[in-house]
């Protein structure tokens, strides 16, 4: 039998990292398996769901190569639906519901007085003639059986059935309840496992009894424990977290983001970095976590650095084009190839690399005064004139030849490197810090250097 998992997001907001490491989960046990990979958008809910968010969901899993192969949408499932709803019906699983809000409400008060946790007392289960006119609900009979199963992370799960009542299946307004339609997709889709959130145990017990009336097997389950932030507390906005493409926006890598989140509950030895072929290689249920993880703004932030190291700089331009300054657009790729090189292992995000290279295109407007207070002294001046006429004759294909003709001028003025380093880093950059200096003036060249080194010395000396 062929592995089907399936991730089902309800598009009532945008896609976050606890849903997009379910899908990842998901994605990688399928491919692991040589199964397939369902998406289900579970859009039932009329009011609050929206296109926006359907679409920024598909963007996400794009954005992070998680490709499904079906997608299904719920909001046109109904048929479906009603076929298994009025077939439980027909077998006397399910009836018809008339109790009012008012009864129901009553119902609880005098439940939580006698100290009982509020449950549905079947009151319209047996009801032999229905009436027309009234709004009804459509609940299960629950059968009177504990439930039982196997958890591949917490092993075997035992409730017992007067934990339940005769839940509703659907509602007045004819929409169906996700415990229902949940279990009725996993059927038709044949799905063979679900990995999903440990705050699910409860529902899994409850769609075991509508696979039970259906007379179906149920999934394979491993539910995983939620990712937490720095206070121990479930994971939500006031910890940091974003939306999926927020990250996108950061500069974080789509790799990155899969690995960190991948490590957010599974293991394999000491390996922190991953690539896409490691991840569905090495993934197994077995290797899932049982304890909750930590969310680390910081440790996500070095995954990324990490992968940008790894990458071919001709592959992060591709990643890095979004983050360009539009003036980049009049370069050639193989320049800002070499712009990259000279950066590419110490920016932490595409977003900085960005930021770091954009002098290449850019020459500076201004200059950093804590900079230029420092290294841009009168004293300078007939060095860096001495160094320009050096640099005229140098070879900025060669970085020896660059290395003589600096060598050359601090050994006449008897400085140390850095005296006229950093006056020429200053020009070229606007800024004290960046690149080798070398690197720097052999990807910007000859012509480029000397005229922003000349444009320097004309402004502050």
């Amino acid at each position: 039998m062929m592995v089907r998992t399936r991730f089902a997001p309800s598009p009532t907001g945008h896609l976050h990292i606890g849903g997009l490491r379910t899908a990842i989960f998901n994605y990688l046990f399928a491919k692991a398996n040589n199964g397939e990979f369902v998406l289900r958008i579970e859009d039932t809910d009329k009011e609050r769901s929206k296109e926006e968010y359907t679409e920024a969901i598909l963007e996400g899993l794009k954005w992070c190569k998680i490709e499904w192969d079906e997608i299904c949408y719920q909001s046109k499932r109904n048929d479906i639906y009603e076929k298994y709803l009025n077939r439980l019906v027909e077998e006397g699983k399910a009836y018809r519901c008339y109790c009012s809000k008012e009864r129901l409400e009553k119902l609880k008060e005098e439940q939580l007085k006698k100290g009982e946790n509020p449950h549905y007392d079947g009151h319209c289960r047996n009801l032999k003639e229905y009436p027309e006119d009234k709004p009804y609900v459509i609940r299960i009979k629950l059968p009177e059986e504990d439930i039982d199963f196997y958890d591949h992370l917490h092993g075997n799960m035992h409730f017992s059935y007067k934990e339940f009542d005769d839940f509703i299946i659907r509602r007045s307004d004819g929409s169906f309840m996700y415990n229902f339609t949940n279990v009725v997709d996993d059927i038709e889709c044949g799905i063979t496992h679900v990995i999903r959130g440990d705050d699910h145990l409860t529902n899994t017990a409850k769609q075991i009894v509508l696979y039970r009336l259906f007379g179906k097997k149920p999934p394979e389950y491993a539910h995983v424990p939620m990712i937490l932030g720095e206070d121990k507390t479930r994971l939500s906005k006031r910890h940091g977290a974003k939306s999926v493409l927020e990250y996108k926006e950061m500069g974080i890598l789509p790799e990155a983001l899969v690995n960190y989140l991948l490590r957010l509950g599974f293991s394999y030895g000491d390996k922190e970095i991953f690539t896409f072929e490691e991840m569905i290689k090495y993934f197994s249920l077995e290797r899932l976590n049982k304890s909750a993880a930590v969310f680390n703004p910081d440790k996500l932030i070095w995954v990324n650095f990490e992968h940008m190291k790894m990458k071919k700089p001709e592959e992060l331009l591709e990643d890095l084009r979004p983050f360009l300054d539009k003036n980049c657009s009049n370069f050639s790729d193989e320049y800002i190839i070499e712009a990259i090189k000279t950066r590419q292992t110490k920016a932490q995000t595409l977003k900085e690399l960005a930021d770091e290279i954009r002098f290449y295109c850019v020459e500076p407007e201004d200059y950093e005064q804590k900079a230029v207070k420092k290294y841009v002294k009168a004293s300078i001046k007939e060095p860096l004139e001495y160094l320009l006429e050096k640099l005229k004759d140098a070879d900025f294909s060669n970085e020896e030849s660059l290395k003589t003709a600096f060598e050359d001028t601090l050994e006449k003025f008897n400085l140390k490197m850095v005296k006229i380093a950093q006056p020429v880093r200053i020009a070229l950059t606007g800024k004290g810090i960046g690149p080798g200096i070398y690197e720097m003036l052999m990807v910007l060249g000859k012509d480029e250097s000397i005229k922003r080194i000349k444009k320097m010395m004309d402004a502050l000396l």
